[in-house]
């Protein structure tokens, strides 16, 4: 409820305002003095002021009501101002109101107008503030940029921008981050800009591919192992826990992660001790972990591949990074940063570049890059210098298919039929049957593996008569 002050030394004005106002909805406040006045709006939150210009008996210059004016002005500088008076002065009425008073207005007053001047200045003193208010928070949020540590990070696009806000936001917790997206995309970036952005930025920031990692080692790489602990281990080991004590453990491809080595991690999340292979002693770290995958971790959890509490451990906060083709105002901006100052794109390879869906996102670009800068023979790069696969064709028929949905199956099988020869990387009957075998039946990543969403693959495993 807005609150309106009214300021006249005629109580009589002051009740009949009040009555009106307040018959509208609004909340009013009452004082019969410059002086009562200012000490009200500096203790009450007040959307608009009604003030008379003459205070003293027999005085109609204004003056008093002027001062009263500049006062409050001076210390509320956005708040509009209704001025009253019997004595209308025009010289007067026009100084004050290119100074800022909102309406100016002679008694007696007509209700309709005062009120309708009412609500036309209270809606726009709102909007004025909220616009004041979004531009403070992009101000604030442009400052946090400019001071931040970005890491080198290029980029173009607002669903990076959102991306980058977010890390920065998280950065100030020492909250554990879960970073999803799919391979190449930039996952560890963000993970760089969390760590450089918090309070541990100079403490160890320690990184583990858990992909990367045979899998008898795993554990030993996480949490250390003792001298003859397994074969091979000739001497004693810390873990990377060990290592990022005090600081951050960035554990990427955590979907990789066997169930023994996930039952530990939750145990060192949630106590934070461990035990090195081969030993007894308990040890205690106070680490931040900030995890990424590109698996459907909920998918995980359903087959059994993965603990749900855990799950909800590492996953307090989600970080979501949408794949390259999703952020097309990225690309030409990585593609600069990659091939440097001494190349060029003309228009044709520009256009193709941004044309091009980047299965293997940021990675495959700059990959795509370096051949080019090494390859071309001239400064301005054609699209064939980037030796890029024939992927376009198929990526627009999986795009087509997926538009279409299964309502339109009848289309979609006839779509496929046409124009699958294009697509080289079809699969047949034996690569689905292949790759369902080797990813247990998990959907999500045999469909990642073969190149096709979903609904795609599905329809694949109904054409060639594999049970789902």
């Amino acid at each position: 409820m807005d609150t309106i002050l009214i300021v006249d030394d005629n109580q009589a004005v002051c009740s009949a305002l009040a009555l009106m106002l307040e018959l509208q909805g609004f909340k009013t406040l009452s004082c019969f003095s410059p002086e009562a006045a200012l000490s009200m709006l500096a203790e009450q939150e007040v959307s608009l002021v009604i003030q008379d210009m003459n205070f003293t008996q027999d005085t109609t210059s204004g003056e008093e009501g002027k001062r009263l004016f500049y006062d409050i002005r001076q210390q509320s500088p956005q708040l509009p101002i209704i001025l009253l008076t019997a004595w209308t002065q025009l010289e007067l009425a026009v100084e004050l109101v290119k100074e800022g008073s909102a309406d100016y207005m002679g008694k007696p007053w007509d209700d309709d107008k005062l009120l309708n001047s009412v609500n036309n200045l209270i809606s726009l003193h709102a909007l004025s503030q909220q616009n004041n208010q979004l531009s403070r928070s992009e101000n604030q949020r442009m400052s946090a940029i400019k001071d931040a540590d970005l890491c080198g990070i290029v980029f173009g696009s607002g669903a990076m921008q959102r991306c980058i806000d977010l890390a920065l936001q998280i950065a100030k917790s020492d909250v554990s981050v879960l970073v999803t997206g799919p391979n190449g995309a930039g996952k560890d970036k963000l993970a760089d800009i969390i760590h450089a952005n918090s309070p541990l930025k100079d403490k160890p920031f320690i990184k583990v591919n858990i992909g990367a990692l045979p899998m008898e080692l795993l554990e030993a790489e996480l949490f250390g192992a003792e001298a003859g602990a397994f074969t091979g281990a000739n001497k004693t080991r810390i873990g990377r826990f060990e290592a990022a004590d005090g600081g951050t453990l960035f554990l990427d491809e955590i979907g990789n992660l066997p169930l023994s080595g996930q039952v530990k991690l939750l145990r060192v999340l949630q106590t934070g001790e461990f035990e090195r292979l081969g030993s007894h002693q308990t040890r205690k770290v106070k680490v931040r972990v900030i995890s990424a995958t590109n698996a459907d971790l909920a998918d995980d959890i359903a087959s059994g591949r993965f603990r749900e509490d855990l799950f909800y451990r590492l996953n307090v906060i989600e970080l979501a990074l949408p794949p390259l083709n999703q952020r097309q105002d990225d690309i030409l901006p990585l593609v600069s940063h990659f091939i440097g100052r001494d190349f060029s794109l003309p228009k044709p390879t520009r256009q193709a570049l941004l044309d091009y869906p980047w299965p293997g996102n940021v990675r495959e670009l700059e990959n795509a890059c370096k051949r080019a800068v090494i390859l071309a023979s001239s400064p301005a790069l054609k699209l064939a210098d980037f030796g890029l696969r024939p992927l376009v064709a198929a990526q627009t028929l999986h795009h087509a298919q997926d538009m279409l949905g299964d309502a339109s199956g009848a289309s979609s099988s006839a779509l496929e039929s046409q124009h699958e020869p294009v697509a080289k990387s079809e699969p047949e009957k034996a690569d689905i049957e292949q790759a369902l075998a080797q990813h247990n039946g998990v959907i999500a990543r045999v469909a990642k593996s073969l190149g096709l969403s979903r609904q795609a693959l599905y329809r694949r495993m109904d054409k060639f008569g594999i049970d789902r």
